[in-house]
């Protein structure tokens, strides 16, 4: 098989000259793709006036595009996405079965209600389309504007869909955008790029993406490429490495919107264990957040807290319900959650400890790389609790919900919670811990991009929201008219 080609795009032009050759994450697959050092002059957008040609749009002309998008991206009869799904089964985290459920799924990303709500919500229509006027109360008139901005976004590669979600915000902002392809997913963006270059070649919204892949971390390249004078923001999904890294390069005018790592917890409250069909109930919700994506996002519950009570009669209910949540997990549909990959061998380490400690944890499953539940026998969650992967979740008993806030922080993001009524009880409190985002046990992975994510709203963050103030002496005194004013004389 030929080494494959990720082709470099710049604004509507496709580029596989200059080619060297990439390792992909894991060695799964080397392919070539145009070095970015051969291209540093053309790759950011120089002149910023070029941007006024997304300012001919209307906001119904860029949902008329999407809409046009979203029909060629039908997984079933768009090649470019058949190819670059059939390469990043090697490169992907996951498993084939949810790397093709993922790329069948780009479309309806391109939903128009759904787009049109997102900015609505995170910024307001008007804002885009003009200057929206209003009188502030010390008498002058305010015009304020969201414009959009050269950014760079450096994508994470655990899901295709964070490519085209980017694109989609660009859109939005009348932007200007180049995406940074991640090594475990360099096919996905140059795919849906082409696609749209396919359909309407000459259009502003394709005329303005651009897609490169460039070694992370090459600081000879990144020191000349990170400059406010070529980008104003960059987006930035990764790891603390990487995050860490990338901040180096902000400064006065390059603006970092960092959606870092985070960890995610589910909250089980005492009402769980009030019956059989309460605990089937929840166990399968839980499997949900666990299991979905094979847990290799930011939203999966890794250690879940139950308020089951840390007695013997507590402890053989959180046993049987860790049973439930085993059983359910393997009885998700493969198009949300598999067998791993390739089980982190290090983790299946900490499981074989574990079982020779079986006064302390009880490991159900496991044993053949397929996923486990880990139930505490302490009110303690694992010594490697972060390291928790691969459809691997640790049941934690509690005698009450205080003993949970202690451990949320400023890294937790998605707190799953059971029953409903419990969120009425938390609402209020976990946020003065940290914890950005509450939902309904089951549905962490179920994402709204029209929300907040991070406890910021990103796409309003990516605007440049910028004001004209309209001052006349007549109604607010000028400085030069003020009682103490004396003009100076030499």
């Amino acid at each position: 098989m030929p080494t494959p080609i990720a082709p470099m795009i710049i604004r509507g032009e496709i580029i596989t000259d200059q080619l060297i050759e990439i390792g992909g994450r894991g060695g799964d697959l080397r392919f070539h793709t145009p070095d970015a050092n051969c291209y540093l002059d053309r790759l950011p957008l120089s002149d910023p006036a070029r941007l006024a040609d997304l300012y001919q749009l209307h906001f119904a002309d860029i949902l008329d595009y999407t809409d046009e998008l979203a029909g060629q991206l039908d997984f079933s009869r768009n090649h470019h996405l058949q190819e670059a799904c059939e390469l990043s089964y090697a490169t992907a985290p996951t498993t084939p079965p949810l790397v093709k459920a993922q790329y069948m799924s780009l479309a309806r990303m391109l939903d128009r209600q759904s787009i049109h709500e997102a900015a609505e919500q995170a910024i307001g229509i008007d804002h885009l389309e003009g200057w929206v006027r209003k009188t502030l109360h010390d008498g002058r008139d305010v015009e304020i504007r969201c414009f959009g901005a050269r950014t760079l976004h450096i994508v994470a590669g655990n899901s295709p869909g964070l490519s085209l979600l980017s694109i989609v915000r660009n859109m939005i902002l009348r932007s200007d955008a180049l995406i940074k392809a991640p090594s475990n997913d360099p096919f996905t963006a140059t795919a849906i790029a082409r696609t749209m270059i396919d359909m309407a070649p000459d259009h502003p919204l394709t005329r303005h993406l651009s897609v490169a892949y460039w070694r992370g971390g090459d600081q000879a390249l990144e020191a000349k490429l990170y400059r406010p004078q070529h980008f104003e923001k960059i987006v930035a999904w990764g790891g603390f490495a990487s995050i860490k890294h990338v901040s180096q390069y902000i400064q006065p005018g390059l603006e970092l919107i960092s959606l870092d790592p985070k960890r995610s917890v589910s909250i089980l409250g005492a009402e769980t264990f009030g019956s059989p069909e309460r605990m089937r109930e929840a166990a399968l919700r839980l499997a949900c957040d666990i299991g979905a994506h094979n847990q290799q996002g930011c939203v999966n519950a890794r250690v879940v807290y139950a308020v089951s009570g840390t007695d013997e009669s507590g402890l053989d209910q959180l046993n049987l319900f860790g049973e439930y949540v085993y059983d359910a997990l393997l009885t998700l549909p493969n198009s949300i959650s598999t067998r791993p990959k390739r089980y982190d061998p290090e983790l299946a380490a900490h499981l074989r400890a574990l079982r020779l400690e079986d006064e302390w944890y009880r490991v159900i499953g496991g044993e053949d790389g397929e996923g486990a539940v880990i139930v505490s026998q302490l009110p303690d969650p694992v010594s490697f609790a972060a390291a928790l992967n691969d459809r691997t979740a640790n049941l934690v008993p509690v005698n009450s919900l205080d003993e949970v806030m202690s451990v949320v922080d400023a890294s937790t993001q998605t707190v799953g919670i059971y029953p409903e009524n419990l969120k009425d009880e938390l609402k209020d409190r976990l946020p003065l811990h940290g914890a950005q985002r509450i939902v309904s046990l089951g549905y962490a992975i179920a994402l709204n991009w029209a929300l907040p994510q991070d406890s910021i709203e990103p796409l309003r963050r990516m605007g440049k929201w910028i004001v004209n103030e309209i001052c006349t002496p007549a109604r607010i005194p000028g400085p030069w008219q003020r009682p103490n004013f004396e003009p100076k004389t030499e």
